[in-house]
């Protein structure tokens, strides 16, 4: 079973790789819905240091409104999450894999739309280095 991710170290700072992130998700139709910033979450809630790791929230508004349309309840699993965090001093790229996400769920119409998403996804994964 392939994993859930697409995953990479990026030769870029923290600061680039979400600018660059975003911009490419807008190439692709995607927005950001939300931003969480762990590393102050953590600082904030536990006052506990943690590198930087941000979760982007990304939508896609028709692709998300497709999904809603066949499988009213696929909110629980919206948006597509995007992560850029910093480990043993790389930055690093994580992005969901929809195919994978949806998979668990018996419908395959919302896996043909799972399957579309993840191509655009991909490709934002793959213009980042």
């Amino acid at each position: 079973m392939p994993g859930y991710d697409f995953n990479k170290q990026l030769a870029a700072s923290f600061e680039e790789a979400i600018a660059k992130v975003t911009a490419e998700l807008k190439k692709e139709g995607f927005g950001i819905l939300t931003e969480i910033d762990v590393k102050e979450t953590l600082k904030k809630k536990l006052n506990v240091e943690f590198p930087e790791y941000k979760i982007l929230g990304a939508c896609n508004p028709p692709f998300a409104h497709k999904a809603l349309t066949v499988e009213t309840n696929i909110g629980a699993l919206l948006p597509c999450n995007v992560v850029v965090y910093e480990k043993d001093g790389g930055i690093f790229l994580s992005v969901m894999r929809p195919s994978v996400a949806m998979g668990m769920i018996d419908n395959p119409e919302l896996g043909k739309i799972a399957g579309e998403v993840e191509i655009k996804l991909k490709r934002v994964f793959d213009s980042i280095h």
